[in-house]
């Protein structure tokens, strides 16, 4: 196959108020690109993973700023669709400190995402993959977008290719019960299912505690493994071979926390991709520390400094 994944998701760009200023009065931003899909993808390759991003992005400069990041990274982007006009969707953050929390404002409305169709991808090239990954950010943005996600995940399904499903829930872009639509048929026909305890409980309404969480939707699904988050509580697995294994999360200093998250996903993923996804959460768990030292949603990380012994000191 060409690609070991191959993914869909809304290219964007982050501008962060910098740390101690409220976006009302900041006078500076930080711009970054941005997209959950694409972070993951972007991670992958730095790792040796033969990858593709699709996406639908229009003419001009901030496309290309968002472009050129994962680009240079080594996501391939020949599947991704150029519209002549519109705009790229935007994200302002403000990062929080205790106890305020961090806040994040959506500018994502008439972008040449929302307006991309079936029609638009080269299914074919999407589909000579080994994993398809899809996450429920995409599939709340729009109704042509939540169907753009279900005919990838269907056909995907179809060939009998791996389906990979983060939910992300995000309350400010759908409510729990239109998630629950959309992400549930998808779950069912997953191969790996990352999901938190708190997202659980919110959009499919499984409750527990971070193992019985973790049990209740591989069963509720049918999915062979089920990956659970709990913030800094712990990660959880779970599978029918080893039953529910717990993983505690270091915490450590944050200098810029959005694409923790992702960098978690990409790391577990490169231990599916590789071995197994237990070696993977292990992989995960430091991917996501290391996201939190840098700035930009996309980490930044070579293979060798997945095994650097854990020190401040410079590697020299």
């Amino acid at each position: 196959m060409t690609y070991d994944l191959t993914t869909i998701g809304e290219g964007q760009i982050r501008l962060t108020v910098n740390k101690g200023e409220r976006l009302l009065s900041a006078n500076s931003l930080r711009m970054t690109a941005a997209c959950s899909e694409a972070n993951v993808s972007g991670l992958l390759a730095q790792l040796g993973h033969p990858v593709s991003w699709a996406s639908k992005m229009p003419a001009g400069d901030l496309a290309e700023r968002v472009l050129s990041e994962f680009r240079s990274v080594g996501v391939d982007l020949s599947n991704m669709v150029r519209a002549p006009e519109g705009r790229v969707a935007l994200y302002f953050m403000e990062p929080g400190e205790f106890p305020m929390p961090g806040k994040v404002t959506y500018d994502r409305m008439h972008t040449a995402f929302r307006t991309a169709s079936i029609d638009d991808f080269n299914w074919d090239s999407l589909f000579d993959t080994r994993v398809v990954f899809v996450t429920g950010i995409t599939a709340a943005l729009t109704d042509d977008t939540a169907r753009l996600i279900r005919y990838f995940v269907d056909g995907a399904a179809e060939r009998g290719i791996d389906i990979v499903l983060d939910v992300n829930y995000r309350s400010m872009l759908w409510d729990p019960d239109d998630a629950c639509r959309i992400l549930a048929p998808i779950a069912h026909k997953a191969s790996v299912l990352f999901c938190s305890r708190r997202d659980a409980a919110t959009v499919f309404g499984i409750d527990g505690d971070g193992p019985t969480s973790c049990r209740k939707m591989r069963e509720h699904f049918g999915v062979p493994q089920v990956v659970a988050t709990d913030q800094c509580n712990g990660v959880y697995y779970s599978s029918a071979s080893t039953g529910e294994l717990t993983f505690d999360v270091e915490r450590v200093p944050v200098i810029d926390r959005p694409g923790a998250g992702d960098a978690f996903v990409a790391g577990t993923l490169h231990g599916f991709l590789t071995s197994t996804v237990l070696d993977g959460i292990q992989y995960g768990l430091r991917t996501a520390k290391f996201a939190l030292t840098h700035h930009g949603d996309l980490t930044h990380i070579s293979p060798a400094e997945l095994a650097i012994p854990v020190t401040t000191d410079i590697v020299r």
